[in-house]
């Protein structure tokens, strides 16, 4: 199958909403998004996937599951010599399942160099799954680069979450990432679209940080969720739980609850669009 027609190839998700939680930089807080809003979204009770594409797992450690104990992570899912329900594992929440990942998946690059379709690996690995589960959201947690697993994750992607903190080359980043999405929007993946930014680790009291989301909301679209700097938001990861479990009542936790409360109501109107345009 050509690259042009591994893109165009269409696919029922069945109302599932696939983000990809990206940044190339690291330490805005990407993971901690990823594994918050998938948690936030999974407590309303919506049937929720994290897939953990990074191979430091920590998004696996931060619902409770750690690298060390995965037998069969998103690698082997990616390389064929498995299915992501063969892989995929439970959290605390009966909601939330997690595709895990581990060290392994560093490999993944050289195991997939020769492959022309190396870059819809985890697409189609995902849409299997999502044609025997009934998941409701799918949220993506990417490596802080924009190599291979990132762009596996634009291909596989409907929108992206942006995580994003309110520093002086926050902006420099972002355009950087914006152009790759737009290269895989036009190239491979054309129902790519950025859902929204959403700012990180944020301090009301630094004038900086108001200057760059000022910006930041002249050029793209910010959601009205900010997620403030908490110390109950970096102690839970190290409790292998989600903020909600480990202190519901922090601003932190509240923070991702609202962030999920604003991408569940958007999405639920596209929901609503792809069900009267199935229904035609």
């Amino acid at each position: 199958m050509s690259t042009h027609e591994a893109s165009a190839r269409s696919t029922d998700r069945r109302g599932c909403h696939v983000i990809a939680v990206v940044n190339q930089k690291g330490g805005v807080g990407k993971t901690t998004t990823a594994v918050n809003v998938a948690a936030s979204v999974a407590a309303a009770e919506r049937r929720t996937l994290l897939v953990d594409l990074d191979p430091q797992g920590n998004a696996s450690s931060g619902v409770g599951v750690s690298p060390r104990t995965v037998e069969r992570s998103v690698y082997e899912a990616m390389i064929g010599r498995a299915t992501m329900r063969d892989v995929m594992v439970p959290t605390d929440l009966a909601s939330l399942k997690l595709i895990p990942s581990k060290q392994d998946l560093v490999a993944v690059e050289i195991e997939l160099v020769d492959d022309p379709n190396r870059q819809f690996k985890l697409r189609d690995a995902l849409d299997v799954l999502l044609r025997e589960e009934p998941f409701e959201f799918v949220f993506i947690d990417c490596p802080p680069s924009l190599g291979i697993l990132t762009v596996n994750a634009l291909a596989a992607a409907d929108k992206v979450l942006v995580p994003m903190q309110c520093e002086y080359y926050a902006l420099e980043g972002l355009t950087a990432l914006m152009a790759t999405i737009d290269r895989v929007k036009n190239g491979i993946n054309p129902r790519l679209d950025v859902e929204g930014i959403v700012l990180t680790m944020f301090d009301p009291r630094n004038n900086l940080a108001h200057q760059v989301a000022e910006e930041v909301r002249k050029h793209f679209r910010v959601f009205d969720s900010v997620i403030p700097r908490n110390v109950r938001l970096s102690e839970a990861p190290s409790h292998g739980k989600p903020a909600l479990l480990y202190d519901v009542q922090s601003k932190g936790a509240q923070g991702y609850l609202s962030l999920a409360r604003e991408i569940v109501s958007d999405l639920s109107v596209v929901t609503r669009a792809r069900a009267e345009q199935r229904a035609r």
